[in-house]
């Protein structure tokens, strides 16, 4: 896995490709008029495709019929000498559908647990909490 990062303003606006030619803008969102994400947001991004990625797959393999899926990944950080990085992070699902709560609990516990790469890399230092909310309801 290999991706290019390459400057293109003359502050701090990036475009990172991958293999296959996707991109994104990560930029310093400190600055005002930014034109990407921090580089930041991006590991909270992450976090919050990867396993999503894992919980609807599960879910399809189950034949579950997903009408809406979102999630929200909220970070908490710490200083850390010069640096801020997380200390925690907390990914809410919610999903809306023919799904049965207990599965789509069931493929978050799973995703978090065995599968997510993401938060299978960040574990060691930073604490990853999950909610589950299926039609409005909390599970």
């Amino acid at each position: 896995m290999k991706i290019t990062l390459n400057r293109i303003n003359d502050d701090f606006l990036f475009e990172c490709t991958n293999s296959q030619g996707n991109s994104i803008l990560l930029d310093n969102t400190t600055q005002p008029g930014a034109k990407g994400v921090s580089p930041m947001e991006s590991v909270l991004m992450a976090v919050a495709g990867c396993s999503g990625i894992d919980v609807v797959s599960i879910l399809k393999k189950q034949r579950q019929e997903i009408k809406s899926f979102q999630a929200e990944v909220e970070g908490e950080r710490v200083q850390v000498d010069d640096a801020k990085p997380f200390k925690s992070m907390q990914v809410k699902f919610l999903l809306e559908g023919e799904i049965d709560p207990k599965k789509a609990l069931k493929a978050a516990e799973l995703s978090f647990e065995k599968y997510c790469s993401v938060s299978k890399t960040l574990e060691p230092n930073v604490e990853i909490g999950y909610e589950v909310w299926v039609n409005g309801e909390k599970i």
